[in-house]
């Protein structure tokens, strides 16, 4: 865990800086003791939604994402090539 210090603007604002990278919006939660807990998220286009609904699409992508990280690419011709 990472911890620093920021001191809000004059409107009340603070900045985070490098760690908003990729976070769309955040949840904020305030307990009873006025501690502030963010809890960053990330929207996924509704035109990709489906892929995160779809177990089996899912996991193939990821399947194939780990097999392309390890460099094993399988030979084929494209569709276009077989006429």
């Amino acid at each position: 865990m990472k911890a620093y210090s920021t001191r809000p603007d004059s409107r009340g604002r603070i900045t985070l800086g490098p760690i908003t990278k990729g976070v769309s919006r955040y949840d904020v939660l305030v307990n009873d003791d006025g501690v502030i807990t963010l809890k960053p998220f990330t929207e996924i286009p509704a035109n990709e939604q489906w892929l995160f609904k779809n177990e089996k699409a899912s996991k193939q992508v990821k399947e194939g994402l780990k097999q392309a990280t390890a460099r094993k690419f399988s030979k084929r011709k494209f569709v276009a090539e077989e006429k």
